[in-house]
């Protein structure tokens, strides 16, 4: 949690990044590239707030064995917003992507938000 609102950490798998790297940008509806989205040599681990853009649900994904859509990445069950592994808008009303906070790993296994 973060100022009240859940967070997602995620590390992802060499699979995920790929298909991360793989969606060309242009057919984003709020274009940003996985390398954007992570820190540099933590590309694996992404870190969003777990808040849908469209209307504030929690989006399902985040726990093993919860649905993540047709793109593998959250799905928010509200409204059927979808988001891919580097947690972008691909489907459904949501506008945005899942908001990436400001944040630092101060050591290799430690990250402070905010």
């Amino acid at each position: 949690m973060f100022r009240k609102q859940p967070v997602f950490v995620r590390n992802l798998t060499p699979k995920e990044i790929a298909a991360a790297y793989a969606v060309p940008l242009s057919s984003l509806r709020d274009p940003q590239t996985l390398a954007e989205r992570t820190k540099p040599g933590h590309e694996n681990w992404l870190i969003t707030m777990g808040v849908c853009t469209h209307l504030g649900c929690v989006p399902l994904g985040a726990a093993e064995g919860e649905p993540r859509g047709e793109f593998g990445g959250y799905f928010c069950p509200c409204h059927g917003s979808q988001y891919d592994t580097a947690a972008r808008i691909r489907k459904g009303p949501a506008p945005k992507n899942l908001e990436v906070p400001d944040y630092k790993f101060t050591t290799p296994t430690s990250v402070t938000i905010g």
